[in-house]
């Protein structure tokens, strides 16, 4: 079952790449010394890091000074929105977005809780800020602005460099989660008006426990973890030297498949929701389809619930989402499609599925000759088709008793 699974939640996570294994499993065992030690050992393993340092910055478009590693996205989102306010404590505003990660929200939700002002900009029906409602927002005691760079859910690319240029020209640092754009779209830091990014590398075929945030040279940086002298004085803590390797040869990869993985990836994509569009009824695609990853696609189904259809979806050895695996031990329907104002006849229904370089044609197919099955037996258990007053009443009532 485990091996022979169509895996099609490649937003929430990857397959480690073979060649990032076989690159990796000499750390674990043979080349084990730390890498700031100052015997011939030690130090050619601070080499090995250092090249390592240099293929997630090409990747990236940045200088390999510019990159620290951290633990995991989540780190990496806390040390830059912690390290852009220390830097300027005289401001207490930021400024995100209502669809961002849970990384942030909950990061900003605490701060308010410290007396910082944060606001948190709408989207539309697409899952696209208004730059109108940025530029109202911005003001002299903005210290930071923290968006997404594409959103996990419904792969909706927000227009980083249009909000950059709104952002420098208040002050304010910009931070940006590319955690899930990082290797589907071609990225520049040195032409970029970004401040500080983060990547995640369990998101690009690398292991998990391993991630990267990039910091624009010149721009302050306190950190958020104290200790040593690693990373430059920016993340104490010794270097987890096979996962630094490891994510080094992700980012290789990333680069060398990039343009033709993404070609195929949309292909792919484009022609499940085609199909499924064309063979099921009441459905429609969530979010930017003109402004949006290549490999991501959530799709609405009226009437029916998501959890039910990913059960369904499960027994056929088909593993997909209802949204981020981060806030999956939820009943409540996904903060990112509510903040985009779907009826709640679509809302409960969507699913995410979310393709990778490793995704096949026939395992596509697959699915298309599955889905119109999965959705005419739940539907058919509903006694609210084409009844959107009767769904929406049974879906208050349960919010209400949860």
């Amino acid at each position: 079952m485990l091996k022979n699974c169509i895996y099609l939640d490649n937003n929430a996570t990857t397959k480690v790449d073979s060649d990032v294994v076989e690159v990796m499993l000499p750390y674990l065992t043979d080349y084990y010394a730390n890498p700031s030690s100052m015997h011939t050992f030690g130090g050619q393993l601070g080499k090995d890091v250092k090249v390592a340092r240099e293929q997630v910055a090409a990747l990236l478009g940045a200088d390999e000074s510019e990159i620290v590693f951290t633990s995991c996205g989540t780190e990496g989102d806390n040390a830059a929105i912690r390290a852009a306010l220390l830097a300027q404590p005289e401001k207490r505003h930021i400024i995100t977005s209502q669809v961002e990660h849970p990384a942030v929200l909950n990061v900003c939700k605490q701060l308010e809780t410290q007396g910082y002002q944060v606001t948190y900009l709408s989207v539309n029906k697409q899952g696209q800020i208004d730059l109108n409602e940025l530029e109202a927002a911005l003001t002299g005691n903005t210290a930071l602005v923290t968006v997404m760079y594409a959103n996990n859910e419904t792969g909706t690319i927000f227009p980083i460099e249009e909000i950059g240029a709104r952002v420098k020209e208040y002050g304010a640092i910009f931070h940006v989660d590319a955690v899930q754009a990082v290797g589907k779209i071609p990225l520049n830091m040195k032409t970029s008006t970004i401040d500080m990014l983060t990547i995640s590398g369990h998101k690009i075929h690398a292991p998990k426990g391993i991630g990267a945030l990039y910091i624009r040279r010149g721009v302050r940086f306190r950190p958020l973890l104290i200790g040593g002298h690693q990373e430059r004085g920016r993340r104490a803590g010794t270097e987890n030297v096979p996962g630094i390797i490891a994510l080094g040869k992700a980012a290789e990869l990333e680069m060398f498949h990039l343009e033709d993985a993404t070609k195929r990836e949309r292909k792919l994509r484009d022609y499940l929701e085609q199909s499924l569009l064309a063979k099921i009824p009441d459905c429609a695609v969530n979010g930017d389809v003109k402004n949006r990853l290549p490999n991501t696609s959530n799709i609405g189904f009226k009437y029916i619930e998501g959890e039910a259809i990913l059960l369904l979806l499960n027994k056929h050895g088909i593993c997909a989402s209802s949204g981020s695996a981060c806030t999956s031990g939820s009943l409540e329907p996904s903060h990112v499609l509510r903040a985009m104002g779907l009826p709640y006849t679509t809302l409960h229904g969507s699913i995410r599925f979310s393709l990778c370089r490793y995704t096949t044609e026939a395992e596509i197919e697959q699915v298309i000759a599955v889905m119109p099955e999965i959705v005419e037996k739940l539907r058919a258990l509903s006694p609210f088709k084409n009844d959107d007053a009767g769904w929406l009443q049974q879906q208050e009532h349960t919010l209400v008793n949860r």
